[in-house]
């Protein structure tokens, strides 16, 4: 995919430029420091590799919802000390009344911070006003930010029309695993979704049954596709108001080719809590006052099975109640055989979204899957087959 993108390989020379270098900074903090730095140690490849080739490199970035106005507890140079420290190079921090003096002051290899993009009422409505006032400050411009693309920011979108766009390394990563996942992907594909609602990913599960070979429904989304085909799911989660558009889903993927699989054997308890009694069993026997949990044992075994079969496979939600044990069962299990396949050189694996990258996480395997995005609603919109405004401005 990145052949239809300009990146740093095609950056030219940069000594003295400056380069303006949107990343993904937005990291949770408490009590004053970064509790996870993996969004800032996405960044390394980047912004190390700009300033060693002697750019002055600006990196741009949002952080929390300051609705467009200052806020201390949002600014980023409660960040810088962090970036420092990954880096292992020293960050400069520029607010920006006055930016223009300080970037002024910047040498080749310079790295600096810029305050929050999102201090500006303009930048999320791409304000051409806010627009020019990043560009004023910047030669090319670079977006290295992935989980910011869906939105037509100044800082995300507009700055790729007013100066040389390129992407960046964490970008290009992105963006190549994306098309090796759905864009031109080696055949048969696979595709897991869970999650709790079936609303959340109807965009989702109607992309996908038109672009992959075999969708595995689970979580709380597969007890409605259940109730779909008669199956009383007793006190389970269940969206019964959207059985028939489960139902069109269905005849969509029938039609397309698409084969659907939906757990036949479950794990149900009559409360929902850590560790309560439990039964398993066949979908037609769950009882009235108990609810599904979690894919059964020979559900699970039965997709393995067809990942065996597989060449690619796209993973967003997982099968269960994975945060409660022992609920996290099937999730684990499946992950553990992606993770295999992917290792023995069998299957891609591409796998994002907030849950999907804590239940591989919690399988001890997101390391070893070919690509985990962090990107929460981009990879989300991507799986919905739709336009990211911050990559299709870099087109070439």
């Amino acid at each position: 995919m990145t052949k239809a993108f300009r990146t740093l390989d095609d950056i030219g020379e940069v000594a003295g430029k400056r380069v303006l270098v949107r990343e993904d900074l937005n990291v949770p903090m408490a009590d004053g420091r970064v509790t996870d730095d993996t969004r800032l140690r996405a960044t390394m490849a980047t912004v190390t590799e700009l300033a060693d080739r002697g750019a002055i490199v600006l990196v741009l970035a949002h952080f929390g919802r300051p609705k467009g106005q200052p806020n201390s507890e949002m600014s980023l140079a409660l960040v810088t000390k962090s970036y420092e420290a990954v880096l292992g190079r020293p960050v400069r921090y520029i607010d920006w009344e006055g930016a223009a003096d300080a970037v002024a002051t910047l040498q080749s290899g310079d790295i600096a911070v810029l305050e929050n993009t999102r201090f500006f009422g303009g930048e999320e409505k791409n304000d051409p006003a806010v627009i020019d006032r990043f560009a004023a400050l910047g030669d090319l411009y670079v977006n290295d930010a992935f989980s910011a693309a869906h939105r037509a920011h100044a800082s995300t979108e507009g700055l790729a029309h007013r100066l040389p766009a390129f992407a960046g390394r964490a970008m290009q990563v992105e963006l190549d695993a994306l098309e090796k996942a759905l864009g031109n992907p080696e055949h048969p594909v696979a595709a897991v979704v869970g999650g709790a609602k079936v609303s959340s990913k109807l965009d989702v599960l109607r992309h996908l049954v038109t672009k992959v070979d075999h969708l595995i429904i689970g979580g709380g989304m597969a007890n409605t596709f259940l109730a779909a085909r008669g199956v009383a799911v007793g006190k389970s989660l269940c969206e019964h108001d959207l059985t028939d558009t489960a139902e069109a889903i269905l005849d969509a993927a029938d039609k397309a080719g698409c084969t659907v699989h939906l757990p036949y054997d479950v794990v149900v308890a009559k409360e929902f809590r850590a560790n309560p009694p439990v039964r398993i069993v066949n979908v037609h026997e769950v009882a009235a006052d108990e609810m599904i949990l979690d894919v059964g044992p020979s559900a699970v075994e039965a997709l393995g099975d067809v990942l065996k079969n597989c060449r690619t496979l796209v993973w967003n939600g997982p099968m269960g109640a994975f945060e409660t044990p022992p609920f996290d069962t099937a999730t684990v299990a499946l992950a553990k055989t992606a993770a295999a396949l992917t290792q023995d050189g069998s299957l891609v694996s591409v796998a994002g979204g907030g849950d999907t990258v804590a239940a591989l996480n919690q399988a001890g395997v997101a390391d070893r899957f070919t690509f985990v995005s962090t990107a929460g609603g981009a990879f989300l919109e991507w799986m919905e087959g739709k336009d990211l405004p911050g990559v299709a401005a870099l087109m070439r």
